[in-house]
């Protein structure tokens, strides 16, 4: 909407000479447009880095523990267990480095709020991506439709990102999917090696 404001004011302005009340329009436009402005929680955009980073890190870290421990384990409770384990574990660390972090720099930010807005992203994502291995008995099904639930989070906390503050959607998406996929890939042949290595059979 915000951005639909301001074409309508170029529009005005280039038919400004032609039209002399359409300068009286431009400035409805301008108030318009601060309006819809300051209707955006900037909370969540002055936190957005700390969202990305809980976000981020969870679905890298965690569809790759995930894979990983699904080829090693291939048992859905061990692999919700380990992974509800290893993502609250990641949550709290995430939270304190956030908060230390936050702290150390000069900044208006609230460390508290920094490392909650870290740790409670990282927990919601580590909810979603474990649900389906409590849910289902298949370990390969709950793991394919963990990434799904991964790419479905980074498509619209992207496009949450991208449209709030004018950024490049399609660039943006693709990079994280890419690295998460990619890590989610590596962490699965690591699993079929360490099964192997260990002769691991459940």
């Amino acid at each position: 909407m915000e951005r639909g404001e301001g074409e309508a004011q170029n529009f005005y302005r280039e038919i400004a000479e032609k039209v002399p009340g359409a300068q009286d329009v431009i400035k409805d436009e301008v108030r318009h447009e601060k309006e819809l402005l300051n209707l955006i929680d900037e909370e969540r955009l002055k936190y957005a880095g700390s969202m990305v980073l809980g976000l981020n890190d969870a679905l890298v870290e965690l569809t790759g523990a995930l894979a990983g421990f699904t080829l090693a384990l291939r048992n859905t409770s061990l692999i919700a267990m380990t992974g509800l384990i290893t993502g609250i574990a990641a949550a709290l660390s995430m939270a304190a480095s956030e908060y230390l972090s936050t702290k150390a720099e000069e900044t208006s930010k609230s460390p508290e709020k920094a490392a909650l807005y870290t740790g409670g992203m990282y927990i919601a994502a580590v909810i979603v991506l474990v649900l389906p291995f409590i849910i289902l008995r298949n370990a390969f099904l709950s793991l394919g439709i963990s990434i799904a639930c991964a790419l479905v989070m980074i498509l619209m906390f992207t496009f949450y990102i991208s449209v709030a503050k004018e950024l490049p959607f399609r660039r943006r998406f693709l990079e994280m999917a890419l690295i998460s996929l990619g890590v989610a890939a590596f962490s699965f042949g690591v699993g079929m090696v360490l099964r192997l290595f260990f002769s691991v059979e459940l």
